[in-house]
């Protein structure tokens, strides 16, 4: 092109063979972007994010300073993972790895922490603690990777940890506040869902207890299992005027409600859960709900279970 010539109507400044993108990032996913989203914790589950635990789980040896439990076998530990992965593909799942180009730190296998999904993207989570602080990188290099859009990262003081927020209904997520989820951060993650039309409902929870996840999740449209005398009233309530029964666990040992608490919802009434406790696994059956059972004996000394371990990044919506 002559350096006289006028660039005035030309495609680059909006001429003949502009073409404007109109459409909204929703529309893209699937095209641009990777299919990806939820807006449901029930529905049929498509693609999951893992990471898969190596050699940084020998720092348990000093499980407090890691914020673990007890000392773990890691080849033990890394088989069990395995299972994991290969029981999710068996179930149609595709399982996603976070590899980081370093040893992981050593919490980095809880990946429902890190992220929490939309039906428009991912909403990157920062994590409460320092042990903890920047295991948000490896997940976003991850998702971009994938091709998976990122909707915000949190600013300030504020954490959010995606294992404090659940969808109870397409337009309606509850925020969990408390030792990993603090106002600012719920907030900030309640700004996002606002603009694209989602209400947010923003309970307490106990002192002492970890993460929403550990006290609330969905086996079905109409059927949400809640740890009782642990899970709020406000959240009870609002989780039956939504429409759900609400099936309280049996009350046994801390660990074996742990236990039955921390299952992955493979699509309605069916779910994975860790092997071993058949007053938990019958209490489901009883209710209809099928039980896809993995070890996890080693896994869970780390302080998380099944459903701490998997970030959920994409389930069938309500729009298809």
């Amino acid at each position: 092109m002559s350096e006289t010539k006028s660039t005035f109507g030309t495609s680059a400044y909006g001429g003949a063979g502009w073409s404007p993108r109109v459409a909204d990032l929703r529309a893209e996913i699937g095209g641009i972007w990777a299919p990806c989203g939820i807006d449901s914790e029930w529905r049929r589950l498509r693609a999951v994010m893992l990471h898969r635990p190596g050699t940084e789980l020998a720092a348990s040896a000093d499980p407090d300073t890691v914020q673990m439990l007890d000392v773990i076998d890691v080849p033990r530990a890394t088989a069990e993972h395995d299972a994991l992965a290969a029981a999710f593909r068996s179930e149609g799942v595709t399982v996603h790895y976070v590899d980081p180009p370093h040893e992981a730190p050593p919490n980095q296998m809880f990946c429902a922490d890190l992220v929490f999904m939309t039906p428009a993207g991912a909403i990157l989570a920062r994590p409460a603690s320092t042990v903890r602080a920047g295991e948000e990188r490896h997940v976003a290099r991850r998702l971009a990777d994938i091709g998976v859009p990122i909707l915000r990262s949190l600013h300030g003081t504020g954490t959010f940890e995606g294992a404090d927020a659940m969808w109870l209904t397409p337009g309606r997520v509850v925020i969990g506040l408390g030792l990993r989820t603090d106002s600012e951060g719920a907030e900030q993650v309640a700004t996002t869902l606002a603009e694209m039309g989602v209400e947010s409902l923003i309970v307490d929870m106990p002192y002492g207890t970890m993460h929403l996840m550990g006290m609330l999740r969905f086996a079905d449209a109409d059927l949400a299992i809640a740890w009782p005398r642990r899970t709020p009233h406000a959240l009870v309530m609002a989780l039956r005027e939504s429409g759900y029964e609400v099936a309280f666990l049996p009350e046994r040992g801390d660990h074996e409600m742990n236990r039955g608490m921390n299952f992955v919802t493979l699509g309605p009434r069916r779910i994975m859960l860790e092997a071993g406790y058949p007053a938990i696994q019958d209490f489901y059956e009883s209710l209809g709900i099928t039980c896809v059972t993995v070890e996890a004996r080693e896994l869970v000394k780390a302080a998380g279970g099944f459903g701490c371990l998997t970030g959920v990044l994409e389930r069938e919506m309500a729009s298809g």
